[in-house]
Formats: C-alpha cells, structure tokens, sequence
C-alpha cells in the first residue's frame, strides 16, 4: 500500500497533472510553463517557489505537470485545485484500511 496519489485538473484549454507522495524524501518536479510573468498582481514566478517549500515541509515528493494550456490564469487555477484534490485524497482516510499506515514504508 503506497500513498501516492495523482489528480487531473482541467481548467478551459489547461491541463495539469499533480502526484504526491508523502516519502520523507521531500522533491519537486515542476514542469510549468506559464507565459506572462503576473497574473493581475501576482507575481507568477512564486508559483514554483511556493511548492518548492510545501514538497520540503511536507517531506513529500511533488510532481506537477502541465499537458496543456496557454492562459496563465487558468493554469495557475488548475494546478491549485489538481495539488488541493491530490492532497485531499492522500490525506483522507481509506476505510479499508483505517488500521493501518497508509504507506509502503509503514512510516509517514
């Protein structure tokens, strides 16, 4: 039994892949390419900042993905609510398993 868990999010003509895994092995694998620099007022180059420290926080190993896309707005909305649905689903309580730790390595 692993803890790993992927969620797609689609958002308009945007794509994004997040996976996760709490390993005690914190690691990013970023592959966003978003094409304006803001957002509004936002700074978009945080974006890659801001996971960088949830993966070593968290002591997990992220992977964000982006298949498609070309408005930065909207993938900067799908990759929130695609890394919120995996850590949701990785966190909840399977009762299938409720006894146990939900991971390969017994520890989380």
């Amino acid at each position: 039994m692993s803890q790993v868990e992927a969620f797609f999010a689609p958002l308009d003509e945007s794509l994004i892949q997040v996976a996760l895994d709490f390993s005690s092995r914190p690691h990013l694998s970023y592959g966003l390419e978003i094409p304006t620099q803001r957002v509004g007022t936002y700074d978009a180059q945080l974006v890659g900042n801001f996971f960088v420290e949830i993966a070593n926080h968290n002591q997990m190993t992220l992977h964000i993905r982006q298949l498609d896309g070309i408005n930065s707005h909207h993938i900067l909305g799908a990759t929130f609510k695609a890394f919120a649905r995996a850590m949701r689903m990785a966190t909840e309580i399977d009762p299938r398993w409720a006894s146990q730790i939900p991971s390969s390595k017994e520890v989380l």
